[in-house]
């Protein structure tokens, strides 16, 4: 059987991180290989030259935020024309590199292949109350690579940044309203807000639908054949 690609995206502080681990250990227990991309550190093009970017001219200090250290980010939250028309030619660029990053799993992976984020989070951080920024969402998506289970992870913003201080709370109700938005462009799986187990069994739920859909599907093809 071909391998199934899947990734999770959603707010900072969802609990994707935490997902995607419950995930990959249940797939380990059940003898699945697995197989882990970040979008950040595998797909992305010009990774330092933009950390760099976000660093000196944004002045964000690019740590992880934790309840017991907070941070204070300034990349994605940051809004000018200047910096749409960067994010917009990057994120054409990312889905270019992301095509041939698919391509060569696809090659060569087997079980389930997981994106720790995709495109969706790229499109996600553009201001999609705006046409001209759905149009071109909706023309990226076109031309990106469709996985078989897409999840979004809901969170209620004020718990995330709980979970996870790094971006004020307005930018947090704002992106989360932009991916609420990206679903129905991008036929996302909504995931509901709820507490990590919740989540991890919706998570499964999901994934052994597909894999029922898809054996029924194989074995009707393969009834029609005989």
């Amino acid at each position: 059987m071909a391998a199934i690609f899947i990734s999770f995206s959603g707010i900072d502080g969802a609990g994707k991180s935490t997902q995607i681990q419950q995930l990959k250990s249940h797939l380990a227990e059940a003898g699945i290989p697995v197989r882990e991309f970040t979008f950040w550190d595998d797909v992305v093009v010009w990774r330092r030259l933009r950390s760099g970017f976000s660093r000196r001219v944004l002045q964000s200090d690019g740590e992880v935020g934790t309840p017991e250290q907070p941070s204070e980010r300034r990349d994605k939250n940051v809004q000018s024309w200047p910096l749409l028309l960067a994010r917009c030619g990057l994120s054409l660029a990312d889905t270019i590199r992301l095509r041939r990053v698919i391509r060569k799993a696809q090659s060569q992976a087997s079980g389930v292949v997981i994106f720790d984020r995709y495109i969706y989070d790229q499109l996600a951080a553009l201001p999609l109350d705006s046409r001209l920024a759905r149009a071109f969402a909706c023309s990226l998506l076109k031309l990106a690579p469709r996985l078989h289970i897409s999840y979004l992870l809901d969170a209620v913003p004020e718990d995330a940044r709980a979970r996870k201080p790094e971006y004020p709370l307005e930018f947090m109700r704002r992106y989360r309203s932009s991916y609420l938005a990206l679903r129905a462009l991008a036929q996302l799986d909504l995931i509901p807000a709820g507490s990590p187990e919740d989540v991890h069994a919706a998570v499964l739920n999901r994934l052994q639908q597909y894999i029922l859909k898809s054996t029924r599907e194989a074995q009707l093809g393969s009834a029609v054949v005989a």
